[in-house]
């Protein structure tokens, strides 16, 4: 957490950037949502080298929030709801490590979090197989090209969008509705 603002930031990898962004940006508390890139190995790749696989990247998207707002724990609840945990490097069509399933964490509280809430959902049941998130501090986070950024908000009536995106973003509405930012801000 920063010290000065008391905001804190976590950055999440659940297949598209965009479709995760989208559902953070819902919500309460959310300060800054960004898409990017993280858990590879070269300084300040492009979306290119990144869907090329070599970078070692995965698609990303940082979030920093109000704690006294909406928790971590909470934050972690609603990713694990608006992807599927369970599918080793791919999220529905998008296949590659690009679109694995990370969280990558700022602090030892942050990791213990993370593998708490895994445990959490593992526990209910909610998915049919292992969670394979995978959890390691975070190296760097490279924002994506200007595009990218709120992706869904300015292209909702691509096809992508209608068809991937969409019913992720009425999954989050019907079970955080509680969490929801008010349609009037």
């Amino acid at each position: 957490m920063d010290e000065q603002t008391g905001l804190e930031t976590v950055t999440l990898g659940g297949g598209c950037f965009w479709c995760i962004e989208a559902a953070f940006l819902e919500l309460q508390g959310d300060i800054r949502v960004a898409s990017g890139y993280a858990g590879g190995q070269v300084a300040n790749p492009t979306y290119r080298q990144v869907c090329s696989g070599s970078t070692g990247h995965a698609e990303v998207v940082d979030v920093t929030f109000d704690p006294s707002i909406i928790s971590l724990p909470d934050i972690l609840r609603v990713f694990f709801t608006v992807h599927d945990p369970t599918t080793l490097n791919r999220q529905g069509a998008d296949v590659g490590t690009q679109y694995r399933s990370a969280i990558f964490t700022r602090s030892e509280e942050q990791q213990a979090t993370a593998r708490r809430i895994i445990e959490e959902i593992e526990s209910t049941g909610a998915w049919d197989a292992p969670i394979v998130t995978e959890v390691r501090p975070l190296t760097a986070f490279y924002p994506a090209e200007d595009h990218h950024q709120e992706y869904y908000r300015l292209n909702a009536d691509q096809p992508y969008c209608r068809v991937v995106i969409a019913p992720k973003i009425d999954k989050l509405r019907k079970k955080f509705r509680d969490r929801l930012k008010s349609r009037l801000e």
